[in-house]
């Protein structure tokens, strides 16, 4: 008889990521976008977090939440186009037997709140809003950097980038401290990598916004930014 461990989150991600598309495909890829770490008023204890400014990266271990749908022995990786299967051990994908993801996020700030208590500042994370957090750990530099190892078909399919041309009338739509963190998820080609259609409007919700944008060649042209109804 199979014996399995009951886990529950200690903390939530709050950003701007309210949809699933646009969010990066791999942690500390566009560095302008900053989350918070909310706890679980049980894991609020101070002492937990002593330390914890010591490092600089941090390592989390967080459920697919959204994700719907049995694992999957093949899957098929975005960046291959979506046409070709590879073992779901030789990729990230979220159709896993247990649905868990592992991000490398940058520390921003520990901060104290009156009514969240100990909360975290992230730069980097791949999360969307509201995704459960099961544990967090320091990132070691000397144990966790492995600068030659081989990354597989990853590494023939590393991120390209986009020009992004995002007319100033747009941009004023936006917070002024979301407009660097849109450049930089945009400039990263949110498109899955088989849809090159340079006529497809393609939308992109991000706090609280549709940003509205196409794609010719190797420039990404913003066309509207409509706030969302709630």
């Amino acid at each position: 008889m199979e014996e399995g461990s009951f886990f529950k989150p200690i903390a939530h991600i709050r950003n701007a990521f309210s949809a699933k598309f646009g969010i990066p495909r791999q942690s500390g890829l566009v560095e302008e976008v900053i989350s918070r770490i909310e706890f679980l008023r049980e894991y609020r204890d101070p002492n937990a977090f002593r330390g914890i400014l010591g490092y600089s990266h941090l390592w989390l271990l967080w459920e697919f939440s959204e994700h719907v749908g049995r694992w999957s022995p093949t899957v098929k990786p975005p960046r291959l186009g979506g046409n070709m299967r590879m073992g779901v051990f030789a990729t990230r994908s979220p159709f896993r037997p247990n649905p868990l993801g592992l991000s490398c996020v940058r520390l921003v700030d520990l901060v104290q709140e009156e009514e969240n208590g100990p909360v975290l500042l992230v730069a980097g994370a791949d999360l969307m809003d509201g995704t459960p957090i099961y544990d967090i750990k320091p990132y070691l530099a000397y144990a966790d950097s492995h600068p030659d190892a081989k990354c597989g078909f990853a590494d023939k399919q590393k991120e390209h980038q986009l020009l992004v041309e995002f007319p100033k009338e747009l941009r004023g739509r936006l917070a002024q401290e979301d407009v660097a963190a849109v450049i930089g998820l945009l400039s990263a080609d949110p498109r899955p990598a088989y849809q090159h259609d340079k006529n497809r409007i393609y939308g992109m919700e991000y706090g609280g916004y549709d940003i509205r944008f196409f794609v010719k060649e190797n420039q990404l042209t913003v066309c509207d930014v409509t706030l969302l109804k709630k």
